[in-house]
């Protein structure tokens, strides 16, 4: 009986339901969350790119500033559209990395780097996707941090996102992006 309970518990964190929301355990604490962002209907994300800021050397690093994603239509795979949710003032846009070709987008992975005390923090620094075809992408971040375990997988496809930044430190700090949910297609 105990066992059924922890499956009953544990199943819908490995399996999300359409309309659920995905996410890692070790994404960064600080900042507030975006708007959800979704894709039109009858799309489904299939590419991505980043919004980063390069090493600043003796400066003030924050790494992953943004994230995007590139749905497409599941019918008529020319009709496209981009959503992001909040993002961080620094850095530029990647090119879109390689696309899920014919498949889509359908859990993530994020590389975090932990509270460094008194030293620069970053928080968020690079993402990964699994496609539904089993291939992974993986973003053109920044290596500081430790890559988390992956997110539950959305049977259908990403269809939303909603991301955590934190604002400008002034003189303090800065990490823009913190972590980031990702939507289930229904």
């Amino acid at each position: 009986m105990k066992l059924i309970f922890a499956l009953l518990l544990i199943l819908p964190l490995a399996f999300p339901s359409e309309g659920m929301d995905i996410s890692v355990n070790n994404g960064g604490s600080w900042g507030d969350w975006g708007e959800m962002e979704m894709c039109p209907h009858s799309y489904r994300a299939f590419g991505f790119n980043l919004k980063v800021e390069r090493h600043q050397g003796k400066g003030d690093d924050t790494a992953l500033n943004g994230i995007q994603l590139l749905c497409r239509h599941t019918e008529n795979h020319k009709l496209k559209h981009t959503i992001n949710s909040a993002d961080g003032g620094w850095g530029r846009l990647t090119p879109y990395q390689d696309y899920c070709g014919a498949a889509y987008l359908v859990s993530f992975n994020l590389r975090v780097e932990v509270h460094q005390g008194r030293g620069d923090d970053t928080a968020a620094n690079n993402i990964q996707f699994s496609c539904s075809d089993g291939r992974v992408l993986t973003g053109d971040g920044m290596p500081w941090g430790d890559w988390g375990g992956w997110s539950g997988r959305c049977s259908k496809g990403i269809c939303g996102l909603m991301t955590r930044v934190e604002r400008p430190q002034g003189k303090g700090d800065d990490t823009a992006l913190n972590d980031v949910k990702f939507r289930c297609c229904e």
